[in-house]
């Protein structure tokens, strides 16, 4: 682990994983509170390394004092909850040593019900032999390759701080500065910094910089598609708004997050039948199991339904309606326009089923 001012969610770290591994690193990078005082409780060996505005090169260094034979990374507002504990303990007795590299589900955010609602996979545990290396000075990735494997764990993240919201900015416009090439990748990320600022004429020009490359990851190239349609949305364009949202489907076949969007485009207009092309799609499309790209679960579930209800609900086709209302309330039975659904359902067909 690369560490700095997390006195608030170290402990909960360590804590949720320290029966499970061998041994602990921590390198700090300059923490002025509690932090090195809370990682003593779990382990001696803790390292400094002067900050020098490269996550990638702290993490190398944090790798280079691993001694087992594999290294699992967390960040400190990460977990391991007991059941994905017991997941990487059983696979720790049958894992082939031939295996370079394990990911594992990366779960960002639950709804009030527990249920995941935005994921993705990382690569989080890696044969130390194969000495794979960090790359980035921000938004830095593990560079691996050879025997991968998807495992079912999950690192549950659990985000606590909120006063770095700066510093990656700051760090590629230092960068920029010093006149610094961006790599398409460079490209996405400042992008996303600027998008996040609200900087959106800015994160539009970068975006397009990074899509006219042609050589992201295809991923990255769906996201900026996303990224644009929001950052054109803000500015009031919504002609270039809807052509970034079709242009996602030049890099895939369609996501539903996109069908969702082309659905709301269409529910604004009130051209129900568009709408309901769109979303009805969207509850059709197979949803990712082994998925590295950030997931939007709500399109992938409930959304799309709670939508057709509305649809069908101004389109007098209220059987469909309801049948679209059960579906969504299956997911997420307390969001606020499910329980108005539901006793506007009850007053109009009275019923309480």
């Amino acid at each position: 682990m690369i560490v700095k001012n997390e006195e608030q969610t170290l402990g909960r770290c360590l804590a949720s994983v320290k029966g499970a591994v061998d041994e602990i690193i921590i390198v700090d990078t300059g923490s002025g509170d509690k932090t090195k005082a809370i990682a003593a409780k779990y382990t001696d060996k803790i390292y400094d390394f002067a900050w020098i505005d490269d996550f990638a090169a702290a993490r190398n260094y944090a790798f280079s004092k691993a001694t087992q034979d594999y290294i699992l990374w967390l960040d400190a507002d990460d977990v391991l909850l007991e059941e994905d504990v017991q997941k990487l303990l059983t696979l720790k007795q049958e894992l082939d040593p031939e295996v370079d590299s394990v990911t594992m589900n990366y779960n960002l955010a639950v709804d009030e019900n527990g249920n995941v609602v935005s994921s993705l996979r990382r690569n989080r545990l890696v044969n130390r032999a194969r000495n794979f290396r960090w790359i980035g000075a921000v938004h830095e990735y593990l560079a691996v390759c050879g025997k991968i494997i998807n495992s079912d764990i999950s690192v549950t993240h659990k985000k606590e701080r909120h006063d770095t919201a700066n510093r990656n900015l700051e760090i590629y416009e230092a960068l920029l500065a010093k006149g610094e090439s961006f790599s398409p990748r460079d490209l996405f990320y400042y992008a996303n910094e600027l998008h996040d600022h609200q900087r959106y004429e800015q994160a539009v020009e970068y975006y397009q910089k990074f899509l006219a490359t042609g050589l992201g990851w295809v991923e990255d190239n769906i996201s900026a598609c996303g990224k644009l349609a929001d950052s054109f949305g803000a500015l009031g364009d919504e002609e270039s708004k809807l052509r970034y949202i079709c242009k996602s489907f030049e890099f895939s076949t369609p996501r539903a997050e996109f069908c969702c969007r082309l659905g709301y485009h269409f529910l604004n207009l009130k051209q129900y039948p568009q709408a309901i092309f769109w979303y009805k799609l969207a509850t059709e499309l197979p949803k990712p199991i082994d998925h590295i790209a950030l997931l939007n679960f709500a399109c992938w579930t409930w959304l799309p339904h709670l939508q057709l209800c509305v649809c069908y609900s101004n389109t007098d086709q209220v059987a469909l309606a309801y049948e679209h209302h059960k579906i969504a309330e299956t997911y997420v039975p307390n969001h606020p326009s499910i329980v108005y659904n539901k006793n506007y359902f009850e007053k109009l067909l009275g019923t309480t089923k």
